[in-house]
């Protein structure tokens, strides 16, 4: 955790939190922050209106006192300024909130007549609201600096084993695309690697079940054997077999991996092994298709529990043929009326001959849907055989998705 708190200067010992005034004196010194600081867009603007409502309620309870005839009866309600802003500003905001509430009442109980006995304990009120509400402000803020850098570690060790995949991969362009569920989350078990090895391009698309760190741990348990067994292993079930036996040492009971694993042998054809994940979607000359498992495999830590071995799938490409890897929070992304992302629709309106520029336009329709936050976590990996430039006609239509049928050897 040093790191982080190079990151943020004002993080202090968790003890310091026993002296609550000494640190909000500490921050009450401390300058506003310039204003290249403040937040820009949308969300500066609805906080620049969280920060207005309280000025617009001590304005409110002012007028009423003022008119209404009833003096001091209103007085009280000034209190709700500063309480209210304790959860949208900072200290200095709540401090200056708290002032005007301050000033307003004397300002309205010597209009009113009222006498000073009644007056300084509503005043005495106003104040202690405020400090109270200044100390809250300020102890908010540090719990979120500690939490931004908490935040920050988890980014990190994410973006560890998710590394960027390269525009270009052995005969395929390829793009990225991974959205995390909320803000409050950025982590999740959703993995994807794309890797060249001696045997052609191999790439794994999957979903841990559950979310947070656990999961993160199981996915980088999973790409780790997979990158080491990419370049080992010749043969794509060996690979796979290598996944299941150290998720057997290393899963609980109640833990799987969903996961495509995909190999691409040679210059005409793509091997599948789907181990209970959604089924990858083929763009050709004919539509988006889903390319389904010849027979249903159970996902990545279950075989043992369903006494069922993988079985490899091959799919042909042809130039210009593209092939989408997802998962499920993808798909299961609904929208007001829980109505799912109908995906392979709108792939097929969004395809461009830039994987990139497709997954940006899908990625902006999905939150366009969902009304602009997720609630899983998304991932998307495009590949695109660039087209050449054509061959002699021979005749005969390759079928796009064909199986072997040589029997596939248990474990």
């Amino acid at each position: 955790m040093r790191p982080a708190r190079t990151h943020h200067p004002d993080h202090r010992p968790q003890r310091q939190l026993a002296r609550p005034f000494s640190a909000l004196w500490r921050v009450a010194r401390r300058p506003a922050p310039a204003r290249g600081d403040a937040p820009s867009g949308g969300a500066g603007v609805r906080r620049h209106f969280a920060a207005g409502v309280p000025v617009l309620i001590i304005a409110a309870v002012a007028l009423l006192a003022l008119t209404g005839g009833t003096g001091m009866s209103w007085l009280p309600l000034l209190a709700v300024g500063p309480a209210l802003a304790a959860a949208t500003s900072g200290p200095w905001g709540v401090l200056r909130i708290g002032a005007l509430a301050v000033g307003l009442g004397a300002a309205i109980g010597v209009h009113a007549g009222t006498s000073d006995r009644e007056l300084a304990i509503v005043l005495s009120a106003l104040s202690a609201v405020t400090l109270a509400s200044t100390l809250a402000s300020a102890l908010r803020r540090r719990r979120e600096r500690v939490l931004a850098a908490v935040r920050s570690v988890a980014e990190a060790a994410q973006h560890a084993f998710l590394k960027p995949v390269p525009s270009t991969v052995g005969h395929f362009q390829a793009a990225v695309r991974y959205s995390a569920a909320a803000a409050e989350a950025r982590i999740g078990g959703d993995l994807y690697a794309l890797v060249p090895t001696p045997f052609g391009i191999r790439l794994i698309v999957g979903d841990v079940r559950g979310k947070g760190l656990p999961a993160v741990g199981v996915a980088a348990l999973v790409l780790g054997v997979f990158r080491e067994a990419a370049y080992d292993e010749p043969d794509l079930l060996d690979v796979v077999h290598r996944i299941e036996r150290s998720l057997a040492r290393n899963l609980g009971p109640d833990d799987f991996v969903t996961a495509v694993i995909a190999g691409y042998p040679d210059a005409d054809r793509m091997e599948l092994v789907n181990c209970g994940h959604a089924a990858p979607l083929l763009v050709q000359d004919a539509g988006v298709l889903p390319v389904e498992p010849a027979r249903p495999t159970p996902p990545l830590g279950l075989r043992a529990l369903a006494d069922e071995t993988p079985s490899l799938q091959e799919v042909a490409l042809a130039d210009g043929n593209q092939l989408l890897f997802y998962t499920d929070g993808v798909t299961e992304a609904r929208d007001h009326e829980r109505e799912f992302y109908p995906l392979r629709e709108r792939l097929a309106l969004h395809l461009s001959e830039d994987p990139s520029r497709t997954l940006a336009a899908l990625h902006e329709d999905l939150l366009t849907h969902v009304g602009g936050e997720l609630h899983d976590d998304a991932a998307m990996l495009l590949l695109r055989k660039p087209a050449v430039a054509p061959a002699a006609p021979s005749g005969v239509d390759e079928p796009a998705v064909r199986y072997p049928s040589r029997p596939v050897a248990a474990e």
